[in-house]
């Protein structure tokens, strides 16, 4: 079995007393055959620490740049998937993100954003451990 491991940020921002999440569109492609809606994240480089992975990705899927880490949020998650006839095991770091920006532009790696309130944010994820992430997000934001 193959293993990969990611990084990533549930970011957030802050407007009129209200808190809003940011998901993706990621779209149908040869890794997931629909489109859903998750965290931005990406693969570790080999030597990059997870916190500059999960910065680096976000900069190269969002074009967001000013954003401040929350201490004491850290989740890990993991799932499994085939690929080529390859059972693979992704592992996936989490950190939490605020940011002040609402306009991002996507890379040509998504289809879309939203910025959505907790319980909009959490209909809109598919997985049950995204869910687990936003809930967790949520109690720190």
């Amino acid at each position: 079995m193959l293993i990969e491991r990611s990084a990533g940020l549930v970011v957030f921002r802050k407007s009129e007393g209200k808190v809003f999440f940011l998901l993706l569109n990621y779209p149908r492609g040869a890794r997931r055959p629909k489109p859903y809606w998750d965290f931005p994240k990406g693969h570790i480089e080999k030597g990059e620490k997870p916190t500059v992975t999960a910065k680096r990705e976000l900069v190269e899927e969002t074009s967001l740049i000013d954003i401040r880490l929350v201490k004491g949020f850290r989740e890990k998650i993991k799932y499994f998937f085939k690929f080529q006839d390859k059972k693979i095991i992704k592992f996936v770091v989490f950190f939490l993100a605020e940011t002040k920006t609402k306009r991002i532009k996507t890379s040509k790696e998504h289809i879309g954003y939203k910025w959505l309130t907790f319980e909009k944010a959490l209909k809109q994820l598919k997985f049950k451990n995204a869910k687990r992430v936003l809930r967790k997000a949520h109690r720190f934001t």
